[in-house]
């Protein structure tokens, strides 16, 4: 039956009339009706945001250009960029009398690429506008006025780490893919990465950069700070989540989705970035009245067979890739295993209080490789040292990879397994005191200390403990193990003999019937 506009009126009015009479009726009807349509709730920004823009950008051809800064930026040498400093009473994130607070970077000096920082408050990313203002520039003079669209070149995340009424710097993001963080007690020395591409290759490494950040603001009482990043290069693309969590250790929780636009045989997971420049394994440089500098002693690792492993760091004559395979690696990281001031002697840099940075999977990364590249550096000022994970399937145009990791500043790396640990690693000619018995030509000496776990129980008897060692190339001539009191431990010796121009990895570890008693020290050498 056709309804006319007429009888449409009608039937309301029945209707209408129907309800009146019918209570029962009228509250039937209005619970189904639905409410009046208001304003749609507005989505709110979040890291699946971040992941669709690295998948729309893996689609367009990458865009390497760099905008120049101004000149006077541009040519600030170290010295003149530290005295730029942002104003403390001007940082951002404190208004809601929450305890963390955010300052920025500015550009300049090396830091010749900006980036777009945004704070998210109530789900709406908002971008911090540049203002000079926010800036005091010390001594720095500048004949024109910088552009107001300037940008920032970085920022960090401040927070009450060690004094409930001091703001202490607790993560920051500067250049590149590269963040620091801190626990209690720390200082600053190595880094950490997004992503790794080439390492060591003068001609094929890649620098990805994080071109654009959000950060939530935190709650009153927010226990972590939230930050996403956004990542390009010319061979992938990719979207960051971490979660920071300020504490005597404090833990980076970290997501990363990554988008190849190519082929990237040598991407490295999760890497880490330091300095070794002398040790006590490693001498050749001895004009210094500091006896060791370095970020990092060595590189411990986890393996998916349950295996520890000890590798000390080297300041290589040459560039040196060492690669551990793997499958399901349970952790690795560089560490700073030496917390003896005596050791480094340097009151204003504190090598002794340089944070180790502990990497644990939070899922199955399958088969690959940890890699220890060594780079060789005249000075303590550069970076030499990275580590990382390399996957043995190669990432390829259309996938979507995604690796998801903790990473923990630690201070003591021997609460991290419950074995002993290499404490000491020397090398030295191999020498028989008071026996004219002549070492083996090409013979080098390796001695290791031993301490923790239950070897100081061992020290009543020490015959129970055994050295196991083992070289890839040339032959073990000779090994002796001693109790050594001084850290409640053994000292082991490893004499090693190999032709001139060989190369062998020699290995390490003590054991007590047939149960390993310490990680599994490892050391590389060429004998020349």
């Amino acid at each position: 039956m056709r309804l006319s506009r007429r009888s449409f009126i009608d039937s309301l009015a029945r209707l209408s009339a129907a309800l009146i009479a019918s209570p029962a009726l009228a509250q039937t009807v209005q619970a189904q009706t639905p409410p009046p349509a208001g304003p749609a709730p507005a989505a709110r920004f979040g890291y699946e945001d971040v992941v669709r823009r690295a998948r729309e950008l893996a689609a367009m051809a990458h865009d390497a250009t760099v905008p120049p800064l101004p000149d006077a930026l541009a040519k600030l040498d170290y010295d003149s960029y530290r005295d730029i400093r942002f104003r403390p009473d001007r940082a951002l994130l404190g208004q809601n009398g929450g305890a963390y607070r955010m300052q920025m970077f500015h550009p300049g000096f090396l830091f010749n690429r900006t980036v777009t920082v945004n704070l998210i408050r109530d789900g709406i990313p908002t971008p911090v506008p540049y203002a000079s203002s926010l800036f005091d520039y010390g001594r720095n003079r500048f004949d024109r006025a910088l552009p107001v669209n300037l940008g920032f070149a970085g920022f960090r995340l401040h927070y009450p780490l060690n004094d409930p009424k001091i703001q202490d710097e607790l993560i920051s993001f500067l250049g590149a893919s590269y963040y620091r963080f801190l626990g209690r007690g720390q200082r600053y020395g190595l880094s950490a990465r997004g992503l790794a591409i080439g390492v060591g290759a003068k001609e094929t490494e890649e620098f990805p950069i994080f071109k654009e950040f959000w950060i939530e603001a935190p709650g009153p009482d927010a226990e972590r700070a939230v930050v996403y990043a956004l990542m390009d290069s010319p061979s992938l693309t990719g979207a960051f989540q971490f979660f920071v969590y300020p504490a005597h250790q404090t833990v980076v929780d970290v997501t990363s989705t990554i988008f190849p636009r190519q082929p990237v045989p040598r991407i490295g997971i999760a890497p880490l970035t330091s300095m070794f420049y002398v040790g006590e394994n490693d001498r050749r440089f001895f004009d210094d009245f500091r006896p060791e500098l370095h970020d990092s002693d060595g590189l411990m690792m986890h393996t998916g067979a349950g295996e520890w492993i000890w590798r000390p760091l080297r300041n290589a004559r040459e560039i040196s890739v060492s690669s551990f395979l793997d499958n399901n690696p349970r952790g690795f990281g560089l560490m700073q295993r030496d917390r003896t001031f005596e050791h480094y002697q340097d009151l204003d840099l504190g090598y002794e209080l340089r944070p180790s940075y502990w990497v644990e999977p939070r899922d199955n990364w399958g088969e690959g490789r940890i890699d220890l590249v060594e780079i060789p550096t005249g000075d303590e000022t550069n970076d030499n040292i990275v580590a990382y994970w390399t996957p043995k399937a190669v990432p390829e145009p259309g996938q979507t990879l995604v690796w998801r990791y903790r990473i923990t500043a630690v201070t003591k790396d021997f609460d991290l397994h419950p074995g002993g640990a290499a404490v000491n690693t020397w090398q030295t000619a191999p020498r028989a005191l008071g026996s004219t018995e002549q070492p083996a030509p090409n013979t080098r000496r390796f001695i290791i200390d031993f301490s923790g776990g239950e070897l100081a129980y061992f020290l009543g008897d020490p015959d129970k403990v055994q050295i196991v060692p083992s070289a890839s190339n040339g032959r073990i001539v000779r090994t002796w193990l001693t109790p050594n009191p001084k850290t409640n431990g053994f000292r082991a010796a490893v004499d090693v003999a190999l032709d001139k121009g060989q190369s062998t990895d020699i290995r390490a570890f003590l054991k007590a019937g047939n149960r390993a008693l310490t990680e599994t020290w490892t050391f590389p050498w060429k004998a020349d």
